[in-house]
């Protein structure tokens, strides 16, 4: 339950966040009669959130099998892929985001565009409950009491704290709270990866397939499933939730938990750490690109015409 929660938490408290931002720009420069636009975006994103996740929760119940081992899989891979673009982005941008919001709101607000001010908060909300939908999938599928228990608390306490922020002016340390969440989040998603692969190896299996060593048990622990320490016990699946803890695993799913946390832990940290590092990168493969771009048709003629021998 707390990995769920973690994820509803971090997702909702950026949506929380975001929206507040904007309210606030809107009541400090006077234009309170535009807040109802926002909130109309707002309630839209949310209702199109909870129809989206009452999908996937039907679709779900159309899988049964090895196809629902295949669904499983993917569904924990392209989690792992978002989640783990969301945490960097927000650790190399998310010193940047408040000014670059104010900038469109500036500019949403000098045009008086009211579809404007609604599509940029139903966009802001609604990627975040996308996100949050798709992080949770994986959970519920094997959960759904805990995974639904998990999200109601996440979204209440992301709620009061940015209520208490921007609401009642509490000073809070949220460089920190977003860092140590992103850490929290990349063993969360080291676990995702494993299980995902576990899974794939498994619709591998049924499906009569040859997966070879990839497939063998790299351990077992001999943890009966009777066990508290067994990862569908009390204890072991709350680590295996928040760490990928399992009392057994297949070659591959360990090797894809242990370079993922390799990569991603120490990417994660230099991301909040030293942000600049990867400015330098980016600007760095803008020039390699422009060395080996080609030439432009206007350049490429007039180079042609400048060596015609006569």
């Amino acid at each position: 339950m707390f990995g769920q929660y973690l994820i509803s938490f971090r997702e909702v408290l950026e949506a929380a966040l975001i929206t507040s931002i904007i309210l606030v720009y809107l009541k400090r420069t006077g234009r309170e009669e535009l807040l109802r636009y926002v909130w109309l975006g707002v309630i839209i994103a949310v209702l199109a959130s909870i129809i989206m996740g009452l999908f996937v929760w039907i679709a779900y119940g159309e899988f049964s099998g090895e196809s629902m081992k295949l669904f499983e899989g993917v569904t924990a891979l392209i989690a792992v892929a978002v989640l783990t673009s969301m945490v960097i982005w927000m650790a190399t941008k998310g010193k940047y985001l408040k000014e670059e919001l104010q900038s469109k709101l500036g500019t949403a607000v000098k045009k008086g565009s009211m579809l404007g001010l609604i599509g940029l908060a139903f966009i802001i909300v609604f990627r975040e409950g996308f996100e949050t939908v798709l992080f949770l999938t994986p959970f519920i599928v094997n959960d759904m009491v805990g995974t639904m228990t998990g999200a109601a608390l996440g979204i209440v306490s992301s709620s009061i704290i940015a209520y208490a922020i921007f609401g009642l002016g509490i000073r809070i340390k949220l460089g920190r709270l977003f860092y140590f969440s992103s850490i929290l989040l990349i063993f969360l998603a080291a676990g995702l990866a494993g299980y995902g692969t576990h899974e794939l190896i498994e619709y591998q299996e049924v499906t009569g397939a040859e997966v070879g060593w990839f497939g063998s048990n790299a351990f077992d622990l001999g943890i009966q499933e009777s066990s508290i320490l067994h990862h569908k016990g009390a204890i072991g699946s709350v680590l295996a939730v928040m760490f990928g803890y399992s009392a057994s695993m297949e070659w591959g799913r360990l090797i894809v938990h242990v370079l993922y946390i390799a990569v991603f832990i120490p990417l994660t940290i230099i991301s909040y750490k030293k942000p600049e590092i990867f400015g330098h990168l980016i600007k760095l493969g803008k020039k390699i690109r422009q060395a080996i771009s080609f030439p432009q048709k206007g350049t490429t003629q007039k180079n042609t015409k400048n060596n015609t021998v006569f």
